[in-house]
């Protein structure tokens, strides 16, 4: 059997680009015709146009902070889907609360690749240790197991001893669900002097795996222990190979890494948030801000499969913090930085004790620019006026090194002592 899902994970990358962006004209049609709030949303666009990366990035960024009140406004699901909802699978309720659909179709949420990546094949039984009350997750495992010819155990959360019973009495070869929860399986069975040692194969999302407890894992006979990433809103978007060398893109998802609060795509390899188009076709996502950092590695994956590579949950993008009373949110620093073209990259930096903030904006200036700017005492002024007008504070400026400021997606850095 092939080490790959199919032919579109190995194909060249420019095959790949060229069929995404072919696909995407027909997405924002289909998007802007049929959802009355991408017809609100993407007002005045011609999808004709819509063509390229850079045609893309000319677009608004929707970030899931703005789903709640977009279905406020038009509930069920802020009108971004195509169909009613009793033409959906299965509704669902994700924590704040946002509603998320599930197309009727199989394996709606495109998981199936993360599991015939982790060595899961037809015939297999998974243990699936997501919850079924009301969130995707673990539907979303269910369809892509099922569509493998897969049984599935819909385990769900809790009831450790329980859990233990069904792996010895169905034998499965692998386990789906979060990290801690899996660990809490292997205790108790070793507290019970118990043999779950056919389970071989883990396949986690939904927390941090550090490399301490994948080892661990590895350590007590599960061979095979990789992650995936994905959202209730998008479905699977990145998961590991057994290559264990970064998260592959789903082949049915144009990827942007952006500046968090802006809309504008940073070069490969720079930390920030990850903006995802789904080709959905009952709720498509045309630049879908998850809130979530990761960053775009080099090269492909040693596994063989061709597609961009990114390095996993790197924390969250949503930095807006209060001083003094205001608020000052990412996509301020992004209108500084657009006010003194000089500024190549900058950093808000809040420090001190609460009543007691001060504000340093971290500038990265090479010479030239400094040169054209006049110096540093212009170009810093400049810059401490032109944040002044955009945040209402005042802030000192410092101007440092290019590649000086760390790359960790933050352009807001809250330092305060809270004790």
């Amino acid at each position: 059997m092939s080490a790959w899902y199919d032919p579109l994970e190995t194909r060249p990358a420019e095959a790949r680009e060229g069929a995404l962006m072919a696909r995407l004209p027909a997405l924002v049609e289909h998007a802007i015709t049929k959802s009355r709030g991408w017809a609100k949303l993407l007002a005045g666009v011609d999808p004709r146009a819509i063509s390229s990366r850079k045609a893309l990035a000319q677009l608004p960024v929707l970030r899931k902070g703005e789903l709640k009140p977009l279905q406020q406004q038009d509930p069920p699901f802020g009108g971004l889907t195509t169909v009613e909802p009793g033409r959906m699978g299965r509704l669902f309720m994700s924590p704040g609360p946002i509603f998320d659909p599930e197309g009727a179709r199989d394996d709606p949420w495109r998981a199936t690749r993360a599991l015939y990546a982790a060595g899961i094949r037809p015939g297999h039984i998974v243990q699936n240790c997501f919850g079924y009350h009301l969130t995707p997750g673990a539907w979303m495992v269910d369809g892509a197991a099922r569509r493998l010819g897969c049984a599935v155990i819909p385990a769900g959360t809790g009831q450790t001893e329980q859990q233990i019973e069904l792996i010895r009495t169905f034998r499965p070869d692998a386990y789906a669900g979060t990290p801690s929860f899996l660990r809490i399986i292997v205790e108790k069975a070793r507290e019970l002097s118990l043999d779950i040692s056919n389970l071989k194969r883990a396949l986690l999302a939904a927390e941090a795996l550090p490399p301490s407890l994948r080892s661990w894992f590895h350590q007590q006979g599960i061979e095979t222990v990789l992650q995936w990433y994905g959202t209730a809103d998008l479905g699977l978007v990145a998961y590991e190979s057994t290559a264990m060398e970064g998260m592959i893109l789903d082949e049915d998802l144009i990827l942007e890494i952006v500046r968090p609060g802006t809309g504008e795509p940073v070069a490969d390899g720079e930390v920030g948030e990850i903006v995802v188009t789904s080709f959905n076709p009952e709720y498509p996502m045309i630049r879908f801000g998850t809130g979530d950092l990761s960053a775009v590695l080099p090269g492909i994956s040693p596994c063989g499969r061709t597609n961009v590579r990114i390095r996993g949950w790197l924390g969250r993008a949503d930095q807006t913090t209060k001083v003094r009373g205001m608020f000052v949110h990412p996509g301020q620093v992004a209108e500084i930085l657009r006010r003194v073209p000089e500024a190549k990259r900058a950093r808000l930096v809040v420090e001190g004790e609460m009543a007691n903030d001060r504000m340093t904006l971290k500038c990265e200036i090479d010479a030239a620019s400094l040169a054209a700017a006049g110096g540093a005492q212009p170009l810093s002024a400049r810059l401490a006026d032109a944040v002044r007008d955009v945040t209402k504070l005042r802030a000192d400026v410092a101007l440092v090194e290019p590649g000086s400021l760390p790359n960790d997606g933050k352009v807001i850095e809250d330092a305060r002592n809270y004790e």
